[in-house]
């Protein structure tokens, strides 16, 4: 229980060091979120010492090769399809960007089950549960909070 009110502060002074370099301003705003990301999951988790040194190298790798395949293929497949693209395309050449569009989909899949399987020796079952239950609630405070930001 210790660790779980470590995490926080070393978040913080971590959040701290990030701003005080050098760096793009959605760099620094990334981080944050990542890092925030990272102290919400470990608190929703209850990760034992032992379990967080196994689960986050994991953990990062395959939200590292999510990223670049939604940044490589996803990305690319909407730059070719903004609203004047896409009348222009002819029926062939959609029904291909569509099954490419669906490769990518099925490896993110294909990415999604590897990762669980491999968690399956690290943490039970229900920690496995509740990651997808706390990368949600993650996502939804995240967006909530710039939806009253913008209001403001």
């Amino acid at each position: 229980m210790k660790i779980n009110k470590l995490i926080p502060i070393l978040i913080l002074f971590f959040s701290m060091s990030i701003q005080a370099q050098d760096g793009g301003f959605f760099k620094e705003k990334k981080e944050k979120i990542k890092a925030l990301k990272i102290a919400y999951i470990t608190n929703e988790l209850a990760l034992t010492p032992d379990e967080a040194t196994k689960f986050w190298p994991l953990f990062n790798a395959f939200e590292d090769k999510q990223q670049d395949i939604k940044k490589q293929k996803l990305k690319g497949y909407l730059d070719r399809t903004n609203d004047d693209a896409i009348d222009k395309l002819s029926e062939k050449e959609a029904g291909t960007l569509l099954a490419q569009m669906e490769s990518t989909e099925d490896e993110l899949y294909q990415l999604k089950k590897k990762f669980v399987a491999n968690l399956k020796g690290v943490i039970s079952p229900i920690k496995i549960l509740k990651l997808k239950k706390a990368e949600e609630g993650f996502n939804r405070k995240l967006l909530q909070q710039y939806r009253d930001k913008r209001k403001n």
